[in-house]
């Protein structure tokens, strides 16, 4: 399903500031980037030059993309500025989080630690409270996320979290498969707005 550029023009990755231990991360983060810059999406990330987040902007730059980094002051020393693209130094975690999820239109999540499950966990709070309906796609690049969405299941299972919930997000298991899951959500949530206006 193509993209359409007229609702989504910006998105969104959430990933870690650091490599990880699997080649296939900075891959994927690499490919990620040429991908939305190939579309004409620009991108928003954390503002760094370091890890998956600096592949992630370093490869959209590259291939011609725009990118927005947002970067709280106090990081700017351990998480390094990526200058050559635009970037907004702001006051607060709170503040980059805001910021981010206002300038973007979906999400895609690659690997990270505890910063990017802070960030996935609170988008995802929203989504169940209505709060927003902007797709979300994790890239679950070898499994990495099957831990997380075991985690959601038990939390299902107990009935703390209502049965919907499993529909705020997707997982693909490849990077050319995040452009259509995002336009499919997109879709399904126009559908389910068309029919709360009749």
């Amino acid at each position: 399903m193509p993209l359409s550029k007229t609702e989504i023009k910006s998105v969104c990755v959430y990933c870690g500031s650091s490599f990880g231990n699997d080649e296939a991360f900075k891959t994927a983060a690499a490919d990620l980037g040429q991908i939305l810059a190939g579309a004409a999406l620009r991108l928003v990330y954390g503002g760094g030059g370091v890890g998956l987040m600096g592949e992630t902007a370093r490869s959209a730059y590259e291939a011609g993309g725009k990118v927005l980094g947002i970067m709280p002051q106090f990081l700017r020393g351990r998480e390094i500025l990526f200058d050559d693209v635009e970037t907004r130094v702001v006051t607060s975690m709170h503040e980059r989080k805001m910021m981010m999820f206002e300038e973007s239109d979906a999400f895609v999540v690659l690997p990270g630690g505890v910063g990017t499950l802070e960030e996935v966990i609170e988008l995802l709070s929203w989504r169940r409270l209505d709060l927003h309906n902007k797709p979300v796609v994790f890239l679950n690049i070898n499994n990495f996320w099957q831990p997380f969405f075991d985690l959601i299941d038990y939390t299902l299972k107990a009935q703390f979290t209502p049965p919907a919930f499993k529909y705020t997000y997707v997982s693909v298991d490849r990077v050319e498969q995040v452009l259509p899951a995002i336009a499919e959500m997109a879709s399904v949530e126009r559908q389910i707005d068309t029919r709360r206006v009749v």
